[in-house]
């Protein structure tokens, strides 16, 4: 597939697994909102794969696809499974994913993805640790807050983020120097 179309594929792909799903659904499309906007930061090349990955970081929370209950992972093997090698890897890697994976005993499962570290890994990670459940703005720690509150202090998501912390605050800020030397308005 050409690189230019992913966007689209992927939109409805997303689509077809997600639209059901609420809350997710409204996440998703804002996610890809957010993407759409900042991929101006990124190499023309690199632009639809962030806008693609934003449409299916989540789609290993449809229930057809569900196979660990880790939707980074159950996500990432449904988009290798589609040919979509980069994708998969965007998708298996998002936010705290290297986390959660270890602390569920799925290093091993995450492993078989590559994992790439650049500007729209970053970018991806950002779009979703900025956007609400309902597909609003919002900061990095609005959204932590939110987390928090949605599964308990104690929950292994929570922690997890909690580790991820630093991680998570030098993708945002990378990303955010980015988008200003690429005059995207925030």
């Amino acid at each position: 597939m050409e690189p230019n179309g992913l966007p689209a594929w992927a939109e409805k792909h997303a689509a077809a697994h997600l639209a059901d799903l609420g809350a997710r659904w409204q996440h998703v499309r804002g996610v890809a909102r957010q993407a759409q906007r900042i991929s101006q930061a990124l190499a023309p090349e690199d632009r639809p794969y962030l806008v693609a990955a934003a449409w299916l970081h989540d789609v290993g929370y449809a229930p057809d696809l569900v196979a660990t209950a880790f939707h980074p992972i159950d996500g990432a093997r449904h988009v290798h499974s589609l040919g979509q090698e980069r994708l998969a890897g965007l998708v298996a890697y998002h936010s705290s994913a290297r986390w959660e994976a270890e602390a569920l005993g799925l290093s091993d499962e995450l492993a078989a993805f590559p994992r790439e570290d650049s500007a729209t890994s970053d970018a991806l990670t950002y779009c979703d640790m900025t956007t609400s459940p309902t597909g609003q703005r919002v900061t990095l720690a609005d959204r932590l807050a939110e987390i928090t509150e949605r599964y308990g202090a104690e929950h292994l998501v929570v922690q997890c983020l909690q580790r991820a912390h630093d991680h998570l605050v030098g993708i945002v800020q990378r990303t955010e120097e980015r988008l200003r030397a690429a005059g995207v308005p925030e």
